[in-house]
Parts: structure tokens; sequence; C-alpha cells
């Protein structure tokens, strides 16, 4: 379960270098598709990760507005402070885990069961389809995207020196 975590997280540090080269008007711009802008995508994973990982601990969900992080350092603020307590749970991760259930009730009332193996892989799957928005989106500008390759980011305790 870590490694893609940890790939995630290198990944999304890879992207805010990214952006770093970017205007503030460039990352907040409109695009077609996605979560609509660079910037707001970036917020929605950090988001989504999180909420998802209170949800499994049984605490509340991030009810914060995008309005309030409009600057890709504001983005990034947020991510470390929330990603203290993601790494914390992903460190402690363990096979015991992965069938307990967990119970959301959907807008129309119906109860819906997914084991937190399943959301675990859901927030890495989550991510991974952004960043390949995020990547769409750097060709779309002329730029070359953040490299989305799994191999040679020493991920793996076997990996190549």
């Amino acid at each position: 379960m870590q490694i893609f975590f940890k790939y995630n997280w290198m990944v999304r540090e890879d992207w805010y270098r990214w952006c770093e080269e970017l205007s503030e008007e460039e990352l907040q711009q409109n695009r077609t598709g996605g979560m609509g802008s660079i910037l707001y995508t970036l917020f929605h994973i950090v988001d989504v990760e999180w909420s998802w990982i209170r949800l499994l601990q049984g605490k509340t969900d991030f009810q914060e507005s995008f309005d309030g992080y409009k600057s890709l350092n504001k983005v990034r603020k947020l991510d470390a402070e929330f990603h203290l307590e993601v790494e914390n749970f992903v460190k402690n991760w363990d096979a015991s885990m992965e069938n307990r259930l967990f119970y959301d009730t959907l807008p129309d009332g119906r109860i819906v069961t997914d084991t937190w193996g399943e959301i675990m892989r859901h927030t890495n799957a989550h991510e991974i389809h952004h960043i390949g928005q995020l990547s769409i989106w750097a060709r779309d500008i002329g730029i070359n995207p953040v490299s989305a390759n799994l191999i040679g980011r020493g991920l793996s305790s076997h990996s190549y020196k």
C-alpha cells in the first residue's frame, strides 16, 4: 500500500516544482476537462486524499473552500499540513485493515459498503487520474509534463543504485 502513496507524493512534489515556472494566472486559468484548472486540480488531489484518510479514521471530513487556497504556496502549505496525518496512517497500514468495512450514505439515502483496502486503492487511482489530466494540460500549453514513470524512483527495496 505504501509504495503507491509514496509514488503519488513524489509525483505531486514534481508537479509543484513544475508549477513554479507558471504564473498564478496560468495556474488558475480555466481549462477543458478535469477539475477546471491546474491549481484547483492540485487542491482537489490533496483534499480527497486527506478526506478519505480522515473518514477511515472516523474523523470529520475537510470542508474548506478552494477560495482560501488560490495560490501555489497556499496549496503546498495545505498539503504539508495534511501530509503528516496521511503519512502516519499509511505508514501504520497493516493487513488487518484491508477488509475492514466502511459504510457511506449517499445523497439519495442508499448505503454503500466498501473495504478500507478498496478506498485506499481508490485514493491512489484518483490522484493518478488527475495527474494524467495535468499532463494533457501541460502539453496543451507547450511544456513537457512531469514524468509519471514509477520505474527509477527508488521505491523498491531492491531498486538499482
